[in-house]
C-alpha cells in the first residue's frame, strides 16, 4: 500500500474499498489484514511493507517498556502535592479512566488491525477528516512522550554522575535507542525484554524493602492516607492530579501501532492492550501507596516547595531504606526511561508511517527498508532529540514538557470513543450494536477524558488548542488540493 495514496483522493476510505459506508463484510474477516500489500516484505509475512514478527510477549514488552513499571517515580511528588496526599487514589481513578479507553481500543483493533492505531480507527468509524485529526493530535504526544522519557533518563544519570550535564546523557540515550529501533522491531523487543525484567526486579526490591521498613518502624503517614489524603480530602484536587497521572499510562495504546507486525491476529493485540493497562494499574497503585507511607514530608510541604517534588520519591527511599536503594532505583529509572522512549519512538514511527502511507503526511514517510519504517523513525528521532535536549538545557524544561505532553493523546482518545459509537451504533457496520459496549462505555469514557482535559493546566489546553488549529488548517489545505486534483480514470 506504500504507493496507493491515490485511492482516497475523493475522500473515501481506501481501506474499506467502497469508502467504508457499505455494510458488506470485510473479505479478510475480523482478524485478517485489511490493507493491501505493496510487496515490501513479500508473501504473508508483510503488510504494507511491515513484517509480521511480533508475538504476544513482544507486544507486552513494548507496552510495559513504554509505560515503564516505575513510571510514578518521576511524578510522585507532583501528584502527592496536587492531590493533598491521596496519591494512590489518583492512580485508582487514572486506571479506571484509561480502562474505558483500553476497552474502546480492543473494539477498534478488530475493525482496523493496522499501523497508525487511533488514526486508522477514527478513519473507519468517523471518516477521513476526523481520522486525520485523531492522528494529528496523537502525533503531538507520540513525539513528546519519548522526549519526556529521555529527559527522565538524563536527570537520573546526572544524579549519579553530576560531572556530566543532563543534556549530554539525554542525547546519548536518544542515539542508542534510535539505533536499536533502526535495527528492527524484533531486535529492539529482545533487548527491551531484558531491560523490562531488570525494572521489575528493582521494583520488587523496593516493594520488599518498603514492607520491611514499615513492619519495623511503622508508617510516617496514616495507613489509609494514600487513599484519603494526609490533611484533607478534595475530589477536585484528586481529579486535577489525574490529568498528570494519565501521563504514566500513555504507552499501553502504542501496542496497537504494531498491529501489522504481530502474528496471530488482532485479538492478540487487544489482549495485550488490556493486560498491560491492568498490570500497570496494580504496579502504580502499590508503589505509590508504599512510598506515600514512607514520605517524611507532608503533601502541604511538598506543595510549598516545588523543587522537592521532582526528587520526592528518591528522597523518601533514601531517608527510610538507604542510599543503596536510592542509587539502584535511579539507575533502573535511567535505563528504563530510555527504553520507554525507545518504545515510544517506535510507535511514533508507525504513526508517521501510516499517515504517510495514506498521503496525510509526506509519502516519503511510508518507505520501508527490510520491513522497518526507517525514514519515519529517523524523523521521529530528530524531533524528539530537539525537544529533549532543549528541555534538558532549561531549568523549567521538564515542567514545560510534562504540562503539555498528554493533551494530544487525550483528545485522540475522545475521537477513539466516538469511533466506536460511529462504527457500531450509528453506521451499524456489524449489525445491531450492543448498547453497553458500543454506546454506554465509550460515551462514559469520553466524558471522563473531557473532565480530565478541563482539569489540565492552562498551558496544556493552550498548546493543545494551537496544535488542533494547525491540524485543521492542514486538513483544509488537503481538502482543497484534492478538490482541484482530477480523479484517476
Amino acid at each position: 500500500m506504500a504507493d496507493s495514496g491515490a485511492g482516497d483522493a475523493d475522500g473515501t476510505d481506501p481501506l474499506a474499498g467502497d469508502g467504508g459506508f457499505s455494510k458488506k463484510p470485510r473479505p479478510d474477516g475480523p482478524d485478517g489484514p485489511d490493507v493491501r500489500s505493496d510487496g515490501g516484505g513479500g508473501g504473508s509475512d508483510a503488510v504494507g511493507g511491515l513484517r509480521r514478527t511480533l508475538g504476544f510477549r513482544d507486544l507486552v514488552v513494548y507496552g510495559l517498556l513504554f509505560i515503564a513499571p516505575m513510571a510514578p517515580v518521576g511524578v510522585y511528588g507532583t501528584l502527592d502535592a496536587k492531590s493533598h496526599g491521596a496519591v494512590a487514589l489518583v492512580y485508582v481513578f487514572a486506571t479506571v479512566a484509561m480502562a474505558f479507553t483500553a476497552f474502546s481500543y480492543a473494539q477498534m483493533i478488530r475493525v482496523a488491525p493496522q499501523a497508525g492505531s487511533v488514526f486508522a480507527y477514527a478513519r473507519k468509524g468517523l471518516g477521513e477528516g476526523p481520522g486525520f485529526i485523531a492522528g494529528w493530535m496523537a502525533m503531538l504526544d507520540y513525539l513528546l512522550i519519548p522526549a519526556v522519557a529521555y529527559l527522565f533518563a538524563g536527570i537520573a544519570m546526572e544524579a549519579l554522575v553530576p560531572s556530566v550535564d543532563r543534556w549530554i546523557w539525554t542525547g546519548i540515550a536518544v542515539v542508542i535507542t534510535t539505533l536499536l529501533n533502526l535495527w528492527g522491531v524484533r531486535a529492539a523487543a529482545r533487548v527491551g525484554f531484558f531491560v523490562l525484567a531488570m525494572e521489575i526486579v528493582v521494583l520488587m526490591v523496593f516493594v520488599v524493602s518498603a514492607i520491611v521498613v514499615l513492619a519495623r518502624d511503622g508508617a510516617t503517614r496514616g495507613w489509609l492516607s494514600p487513599f484519603t489524603g494526609d490533611l484533607s480530602f478534595s475530589l477536585t484536587a484528586v481529579l486535577s492530579a489525574v490529568s498528570v497521572a494519565v501521563l504514566s499510562y500513555l504507552g499501553f495504546d502504542a501496542i496497537a501501532s504494531f498491529a501489522e507486525e504481530v502474528t496471530g491476529g488482532s485479538r492478540k493485540v487487544a489482549r495485550a492492550v488490556l493486560f498491560c493497562l491492568a498490570l500497570a494499574g496494580v504496579l502504580f497503585i502499590a508503589q505509590t501507596y508504599l512510598v506515600a507511607l514512607l514520605e517524611p514530608l507532608s503533601s502541604a510541604e511538598l506543595a510549598a516547595d516545588p523543587v522537592k517534588q521532582g526528587s520526592a520519591f528518591y528522597d523518601a527511599v533514601d531517608a527510610s531504606v538507604g542510599t543503596w536503594l536510592h542509587d539502584l532505583v535511579a539507575v533502573s529509572k535511567a535505563i528504563g526511561a530510555a527504553f520507554a522512549a525507545l518504545a515510544g519512538q517506535a510507535a511514533a514511527g508507525r504513526l508517521l508511517f501510516a499517515m504517510g502511507r495514506e498521503r496525510r503526511l509526506p509519502h516519503l514517510l511510508s518507505r520501508t527498508d527490510g520491513g522497518t519504517p526507517r525514514v519515519a523513525l529517523l524523523l521521529a528521532a530528530v524531533v524528539t532529540l530537539i525537544a529533549a535536549v532543549w528541555a534538558a538545557r532549561r531549568d523549567d524544561g521538564l515542567d514545560h514538557l510534562v504540562s503539555v505532553v498528554d493533551i494530544g493523546a487525550l483528545t485522540a482518545f475522545i475521537l477513539l470513543h466516538a469511533s466506536v459509537v460511529g462504527w457500531f451504533a450509528v453506521r451499524r457496520m456489524e449489525g445491531p450494536p450492543r448498547i453497553m459496549a458500543h454506546v454506554v462505555l465509550p460515551v462514559v469514557g469520553a466524558g471522563v477524558l473531557v473532565a480530565v482535559i478541563v482539569e489540565a493546566s492552562e498551558t496544556a489546553q493552550v498548546v493543545g488548542a494551537i496544535w488542533l488549529a494547525v491540524g485543521l488548517v492542514v486538513l483544509v489545505v488537503q481538502w482543497r488540493r484534492r478538490a482541484v486534483t482530477p480523479k484517476a480514470p
